[in-house]
C-alpha cells in the first residue's frame, strides 16, 4: 500500500506517518514546513516540500510518488486566525484541498482521508452529538471544513474516490506546536516549563472533547483500510467534556509528577486569566458511536495518561521547545 501524507511533518501528520510505517505501508510526505518540522519524520521517509495551495507543485509530487491512497493532513488550523484572515484560511483549507483532490482523481487514487473538525462544525453543543447533527459552524475555519466535506462528497460521487472525513475533537499530544494559537495543552506546557503563567482566555468554562494524538492517527489508518464506498464522516473524540480550568489543573499535576520523577524543581507559576478569544465555542462534545460500530475504533488513552505522556515529552524538550 503506497500512501501520500500531506502535512506529514506536522503534529498529527507525523504520528500518522509513524503508524503507517509500523503497519508496513510505503509512505511519502508532502509538507511546506510552514508549521511542520523535518525532525518530526522518521529517517528515510521520502519528503517533498510543497504547498498544497500550489496546484502545479501538488501535481509534480503525485507524478513522482504515484500514491494509491492519500491522507490529507495539510491545513490551516487556527480558528482565531481564520476569523482575522478568512482568505488565508480558504487558500489552504479549500483551494489546497481541491488541488489535492483533483490530483488524487487524475491519478486514480483509491481512498482519501480528510481531517474535518467536530470541534467547530457543530457549533455550541453541551451534550455529545452524532454525525447527524446539522452543521452550524461559527468561524471561517469551520465553514472551510464543511465546504471540504461537500467537495469530498462530489469527488466520491463523480470519480468513485472512497472519501472519509474524520471530525476531530481537540487533539493534543507530543510534537504539538506551542507557538501558534491552536493547542492549549502545548501552549500551557510551554509556558509552565519556561516559568511563565499559563493564560486562560475568558472564564475557563469552555468545554472541549480532548483526544490523544496516537488515537487520532489510528483512526486515520482504520479509515484508510475501510472497504466502505462513497463518502463517510466520523466523529473522532472521547464523548467526555473537560473545561479549561479543569484541564489546566490536571495538566499542572501531570507536569509536577513528571518533574518529580526526573528529580527537577516542581514549583510552577499560577494561572492567570485574559480576555476571551474571538470565534471560540463555549462547548463541544462528540458522540463516537458510529466510528465504533463501523470501523471498530475507540480511544485507548485516557486524558490523565495522555497529559502525562505529553508533559513528559515537553519536559524532555525544554527549554528550546
Amino acid at each position: 500500500m503506497r500512501i501520500l501524507v500531506t502535512g506529514g511533518a506536522g503534529f498529527i501528520g507525523s504520528h500518522v506517518v509513524e503508524q503507517c510505517l509500523a503497519a508496513g505501508y510505503e509512505v511519502a510526505v508532502m509538507d511546506d514546513l510552514s508549521t511542520g518540522r523535518r525532525e518530526n519524520l522518521p529517517e528515510g521517509v521520502p519528503f517533498y516540500r510543497a504547498d498544497v495551495a500550489d496546484a502545479a507543485a501538488v501535481q509534480r509530487v503525485f507524478e513522482v510518488v504515484g500514491p494509491e491512497h492519500v491522507i490529507h493532513q495539510a491545513a490551516q488550523v487556527s480558528v482565531s486566525r481564520s476569523v482575522r484572515e478568512p482568505g488565508f484560511d480558504a487558500r489552504s483549507n479549500v483551494l489546497g484541498l481541491l488541488h489535492v483532490l483533483e490530483a488524487a482523481a487524475q491519478h486514480e487514487v483509491r481512498s482519501f482521508v480528510f481531517p474535518s473538525s467536530g470541534g467547530v462544525l457543530y457549533g455550541d453543543v453541551w451534550e455529545p452529538v452524532s454525525e447527524e447533527q446539522p452543521a452550524a459552524p461559527v468561524s471561517p475555519y469551520g465553514i472551510s471544513k464543511l465546504a471540504g466535506e461537500h467537495y469530498l462528497r462530489f469527488f466520491a460521487r463523480e470519480y468513485g474516490l472512497r472519501c472519509t472525513a474524520l471530525r476531530y475533537g481537540n487533539v493534543y499530544g507530543p510534537r504539538q506546536d506551542p507557538h501558534g494559537e491552536a493547542g492549549v495543552v502545548a501552549i500551557f506546557l510551554q509556558r509552565l516549563l519556561a516559568g511563565k503563567p499559563p493564560v486562560i482566555n475568558g472564564d475557563g468554562k469552555n468545554v472541549r472533547d480532548y483526544v490523544y494524538v496516537a488515537d487520532v492517527a489510528r483512526a486515520n489508518l482504520l479509515a484508510l483500510g475501510s472497504n466502505l464506498d462513497g463518502f463517510r464522516a466520523y466523529n473522532v473524540g472521547t464523548g467526555l467534556g473537560t473545561d479549561v480550568n479543569d484541564l489546566e489543573s490536571k495538566l499542572r499535576h501531570a507536569l509536577e509528577e513528571v518533574l518529580r520523577e526526573q528529580g527537577r524543581k516542581t514549583a510552577l507559576p499560577a494561572v492567570v486569566y485574559g480576555p476571551p478569544r474571538p470565534g471560540d465555542l463555549r462547548a463541544s462534545l462528540l458522540d463516537i458511536g458510529k466510528i465504533q460500530r463501523e470501523l471498530g475504533w475507540q480511544p485507548q488513552v485516557t486524558l490523565q495518561e495522555g497529559l502525562k505522556r505529553t508533559a513528559a515529552w515537553f519536559a524532555g524538550k525544554a527549554p528550546g521547545i
